[in-house]
């Protein structure tokens, strides 16, 4: 039976928060259930890239400050790191306010910079990964994930914040060759079942709903969640946004793979009833994932009439050039108009494969994910013949 707790916290005031972070984690055992005296533990909180603590689109340094506080206590060695979609470690982190909350309590960053080559004879999707080297030196890494919506995977939490265990530039390569979202989550569960956090907390404080996981809006949730189950936890908060766990790619093969469950019936809560949390309008995309999507994806034509695909709203462009730059197709499936930024960038969909990084990593919100008419139609009648 997976544990989940579910503990109430109404504001990111730090005595609150660690109050609230403390009674999580003791439910599930106390902290010497998870590091000890003298080991090496990595913080991975969600640094996606350089943004205000207010924006949502990071771990709040409150939640972050309060478990390395708490591991520091029984005197452990803390250190901390991500691999920002674009940007420095060391610039998310100050802009964040994760750097004044680790220099407050004398943490420092770890080398997410530079990889390590690992093998994974039990991997279903990859066998072999760069990890960054942080993670491998480290005795045990405990994963602080933020709950938000995501263009590609819908939900982003426990699971994918692991991604940002793989340096820099190489989480492009893997856009592009599991460009369909599947193949891509399976390589996501692949990834937790090599590295085995082994306590994932979610700060659910405040949430991102809508053009996730850096363009939406900020939700406050009043929650932080905690398992050593990344998918029982993940379930839980899809619960508390009213969105099915089998539609999240990464739950669905994380069960699939043995990762954890979603299933209610495996799952204790402890804490705080999770009901007094549920919020049934929160923006999220609940449309199913198809098992022919990476069909569609593979023949342009239906790719561009069935595949949902970003586009730039210019009233919020500023022409700063970071879609391009992340894009990791080559050509670019975006590219200035006869290459001067007179005009915001214009996409080719012809090779954009549709991994949604441009989206993910606009530093304005400036970029949409948009369904395609025909989808849209498609849509409307499967829900009329359900009625």
């Amino acid at each position: 039976m997976s544990k989940v707790a579910i503990i109430r916290c109404e504001s990111y005031e730090y005595n609150e928060v660690k109050k609230a972070i403390k009674k999580g984690i003791d439910l599930l055992g106390g902290v010497h259930n998870f590091a000890k005296k003298g080991e090496n533990i990595l913080l991975k909180p969600n640094l996606l890239f350089a943004g205000a603590p207010e924006k949502c689109i990071t771990t709040h340094p409150s939640v972050f400050k309060a478990v390395a506080e708490i591991l520091k206590k029984i005197e452990t060695h803390v250190s901390y790191g991500d691999s920002p979609g674009f940007s420095t470690l060391e610039k998310a982190a100050n802009a964040t306010g994760l750097a004044k909350a680790a220099h407050e309590i004398g943490i420092k960053t770890a080398d997410f910079y530079n990889g390590v080559d690992v093998f994974f004879d039990e991997g279903i999707q990859n066998k072999k990964f760069k990890i960054a080297k942080a993670v491998i030196e480290s005795d045990g890494l405990i994963s602080i994930s933020k709950l938000k919506t995501h263009g590609l995977t819908k939900f982003t939490g426990a699971i994918k914040n692991q991604f940002g265990c793989i340096p820099g530039a190489l989480k492009g390569e893997f856009h592009v060759k599991l460009s369909d979202v599947n193949n891509f989550a399976k390589m996501l569960v692949d990834l937790n079942k090599f590295i085995k956090p082994r306590l994932f907390i979610m700060d659910g404080i405040f949430a991102m709903e809508g053009n996730g996981p850096s363009g939406g809006k900020p939700k406050k949730m009043n929650v932080l969640l905690f398992s050593t189950d990344p998918v029982a936890l993940d379930a839980m908060a899809c619960k508390i946004i009213n969105l099915d766990p089998e539609l999240v790619p990464t739950t669905k093969f994380g069960k699939t793979a043995g990762l954890g469950t979603y299933l209610e019936n495996e799952i204790e809560i402890l804490g705080d009833d999770i009901n007094t949390f549920i919020k049934p309008d929160f923006d999220v995309n609940r449309d199913a994932i198809g098992k022919t999507e990476g069909l569609f994806k593979s023949f342009r034509i239906f790719s561009n009439l069935l595949v949902p695909k970003p586009y730039i709203m210019k009233d919020k462009c500023t022409k700063c050039g970071t879609c391009i730059k992340v894009c990791p197709v080559n050509p670019k499936a975006l590219e200035w108009r006869d290459g001067v930024k007179t005009d915001p960038p214009s996409y080719n969909y012809n090779t954009c494969i549709r991994c949604y990084c441009c989206q993910e990593l606009c530093p304005e919100s400036a970029i949409q994910i948009k369904v395609p008419l025909l989808r849209r139609l498609i849509r409307r009648r499967r829900k009329r013949s359900a009625l």
